[in-house]
């Protein structure tokens, strides 16, 4: 089998580190691909956000599955074109994309299908939103959302209503997220434990793969601006199999079947972003990809192969037998560049990589890195995700971060407390 993994991040690191172990995969192309990827695929010079130019390479290239990473092309629907051209693709089509690509359809979505979710009001000018905060309603903290992509950062939890006002006038009036913020969406702010969940679905029928907890604030102690995440652990000690099965039963299943039934069967990873409350589990967000960083520790606990699953799921025949899992703990440690998740320096060296990736127990998972002659340097934000895995949380936490401790770059930042929650917990 030869698989085409669209995107040029740390979740598409992963896949195609996973897809080039498997048995029945002969080879992995990426496009467009980083820095790390290159000891183990070969690197496609496309755009991620260029689904013609993907669909050519594809049909030339004659491959068997494509596996797109980021929400981008799935917004441009490069899932419909790759199935017009009788491509086979691994991602959800346009329309069903909107689940993640527009927080006021997702909204809709959920109150027409009975899904459990905040309570919510949908905004298209400044005045409207503003007369909703002073009204109450819907208390605080208020969570303001602009409606349409925002690379993970168009969510403010507003503590009061001055502050509320500020993100609506940033979203709706200085347009600090584009066409985005156009319109937007108040929520009530949910209470509880936050964990993320993640299924392969195939148009009708939906398999779960595993929770985990990530790390949004920038800083230690879940302080500072919200970030795309600092690191993330699985599985999380607060799903066990009656919460599994709770969230299959009230959420994921519901999802698939209600898309479904609208006309727009989700065939594609399905990640349910997801908040414990004392009512049981309720949706903050749907991702209709793999969550980032959580796929570079969830999909190495996956034992069996994934590619064949992924190609019965694009053909709406998934069966039901389950998946292997590794009965290990993994912790992922993101470094990023100084002033993340503001832009930053790009072009410095990383030191290490080498040093960090023949330790035991440890992977590195490349994101924001480029080739320079022999260097690898610095090409983004999140620059590395640094996974540690062992029988316990606490081995797979100190694993990560002796990786951590071999690896250096100008200005490189990270969290020291990744993981900690799931060591109070077990």
């Amino acid at each position: 089998m030869k698989v085409l993994v669209v995107g040029s991040g740390g979740r598409e690191h992963a896949l195609a580190w996973k897809f080039a172990s498997e048995r029945v995969v002969r080879e992995v192309v990426c496009a467009p691909g980083n820095a790390g990827m290159t000891d183990i695929a070969r690197i496609a010079n496309l755009s991620a956000g260029d689904p013609s130019a993907l669909a050519a390479f594809a049909e030339r290239e004659a491959i068997d599955l494509t596996v797109v990473g980021p929400e981008l092309p799935l917004d441009r629907g490069i899932a419909d074109l790759f199935t017009s051209r009788g491509l086979c693709i691994f991602g959800p089509s346009r329309a069903a994309a909107q689940l993640e690509c527009s927080k006021v359809f997702a909204k809709g979505f959920m109150a027409r299908h009975g899904i459990p979710t905040a309570r919510y009001r949908v905004c298209d000018t400044t005045a409207a939103a503003q007369a909703i905060i002073a009204s109450g309603e819907l208390g605080f903290p208020l969570v303001v959302k602009a409606d349409g992509l925002a690379a993970g950062k168009g969510v403010v939890v507003a503590p009061d209503r001055e502050t509320a006002n500020l993100a609506v006038r940033a979203a709706m009036e200085e347009r600090q997220f584009g066409d985005a913020g156009s319109r937007i969406v108040l929520e009530e702010c949910l209470v509880g434990p936050e964990v993320s969940f993640f299924a392969i679905c195939d148009g009708t029928r939906a398999m779960a793969l595993m929770s985990a907890q990530d790390h949004k604030r920038v800083f230690d102690g879940d302080e500072g601006p919200n970030t795309g995440g600092m690191g993330a652990f699985t599985p999380s000690p607060l799903v066990d199999e009656a919460m599994q099965a709770r969230i299959m039963r009230e959420i994921i299943n519901p999802v698939v079947a209600g898309l479904s039934r609208d006309g727009h069967p989700y065939r594609g990873f399905l990640y349910a972003g997801l908040m414990l409350t004392c009512d049981g589990p309720k949706v903050i967000e749907f991702n209709v990809r793999f969550g980032d960083p959580e796929a570079q520790v969830v999909i190495p606990m996956i034992a069996d192969d994934l590619a064949p699953r992924l190609v019965a799921a694009a053909d709406g025949a998934l069966d039901d037998a389950p998946l292997g899992f590794s009965p290990e703990r993994h912790v992922g440690v993101v470094l990023a560049s100084e002033g993340y998740p503001v832009s930053g320096p790009m072009g410095l060296p990383i030191a290490g990589l080498d040093a960090a990736g023949r330790l035991d127990d440890v992977l590195v998972f490349h994101a924001g890195t480029a080739r320079r002659g022999d260097e690898i340097v610095t090409a983004g934000g999140r620059v590395l995700t640094v996974v540690g895995r062992g029988a316990t949380y606490e081995h797979a936490i100190s694993r990560a971060y002796a990786g951590v401790a071999k690896i250096s770059f100008d200005g490189m930042h990270y969290r020291g407390d990744i993981g900690q929650r799931a060591r109070a917990k077990a």
